[in-house]
């Protein structure tokens, strides 16, 4: 789902039902200026279910439509405030989109990275295996009748060098880690940027709830529920036991966190009654940390990772320049 398109029609919803536009005729009216996609596809099915009947609590449930989105829309609906909760909504997801495109980009870089390094390095092995087999088998069975041992003919795959070696292991670590979700967790919390964007939509998602109509306990219930059996649900479902406990306030439930760090539990805490403000105060500053720690990765990290790979690369190339030489010079010979 287009996250930049998804805020921007909650928007333009909530701003027809303000206006006094019915829900159906405002899904209406939004669909028909949509690109065709599985978006609308749904949206069009929720206004026709609108439009036989359906109540929204039941046509909701039915449509391919985020599990958060649905039940944050039940609530606004449940409480008179719809538009207000679609508000809420699009700047969620508009936030959302901005943390993933840097995201996108700190994966999509390396990733281009690795395979592009990985094909050069690999035809460069390549081209140095078949450069020795042609000495093999054009000088030194000559060479032999002269008293220089024969060398045994090797296959071009058989004289694979480290560099390509190392190159291939980093891109397989590097596309297992994108693919299974017990990696992609361990990333998600690990790696610097990736780290301080899930502080900050946690903050943002409880934030949401919150001011959506939704106790805080309620809200970890279905931030949990949500996230399944990652690091964060099994933290979360922590913070709800502790608060059966009678441990009520957020600094005291949320105290002593693997995943989450005190400077949030205290942002958080600080806020006193309101909550969601601090959660909101939350959720811009690890988003603006999140952001910093991004862009060092991209303009610092990577391109030393570059000069490194690059480095293996033209290693392997003095290597095929030097057979190239040799070659050359038997020739002459």
């Amino acid at each position: 789902m287009n996250l930049d398109e998804f805020s921007f029609f909650n928007q333009q919803l909530a701003g027809m039902l303000n206006t006094g536009v019915p829900l159906e005729g405002a899904l209406r009216q939004l669909c028909s200026s949509m690109r065709d996609s599985g978006l609308k596809a749904e949206l069009e099915a929720l206004a026709s279910d609108l439009a036989n009947g359906v109540p929204l609590s039941d046509a909701l449930p039915r449509r391919r439509l985020p599990q958060l989105y649905v039940e944050v829309v039940q609530i606004g609906a449940q409480a008179n405030n719809l538009p207000a909760t679609l508000i809420l909504l699009a700047d969620y997801y508009r936030q959302r989109h901005s943390i993933w495109l840097k995201l996108k980009a700190m994966m999509v870089y390396p990733g281009i990275v690795l395979v592009s390094c990985l094909v050069l390095s690999g035809v460069l092995a390549w081209l140095l295996a078949v450069c020795q087999r042609t000495f093999q088998a054009g000088f030194y069975d000559v060479f032999e009748g002269y008293g220089r041992p024969a060398i045994e003919r090797l296959s071009p795959w058989a004289v694979l060098s480290l560099p390509v070696l190392f190159i291939l292991l980093l891109t397989a670590l590097f596309f297992l880690a994108i693919s299974l979700p017990a990696w992609r967790d361990w990333c998600r919390w690990r790696l610097p940027g990736f780290r301080e964007s899930s502080l900050s939509q946690l903050a943002s998602t409880l934030k949401l709830l919150v001011a959506g109509g939704n106790d805080l306990g309620r809200s970890l219930s279905l931030l949990a529920r949500l996230e399944g059996s990652t690091r964060l649900g099994r933290e979360l479902n922590r913070w709800q036991e502790r608060m059966a406990s009678g441990k009520a306030k957020f600094g005291e439930f949320a105290a002593g966190s693997a995943i989450v760090p005190p400077l949030f539990v205290w942002l958080v805490g600080q806020s006193g009654e309101s909550i969601a403000d601090g959660l909101g105060h939350a959720a811009e500053i690890f988003g603006e940390r999140a952001k910093h720690r991004t862009e060092m990765l991209l303009y610092a990290a990577l391109p030393v990772a570059v000069l490194f790979l690059g480095s293996m690369i033209l290693f392997q190339a003095a290597s095929v320049g030097r057979s190239v030489v040799m070659f050359i010079n038997m020739l002459g010979g």
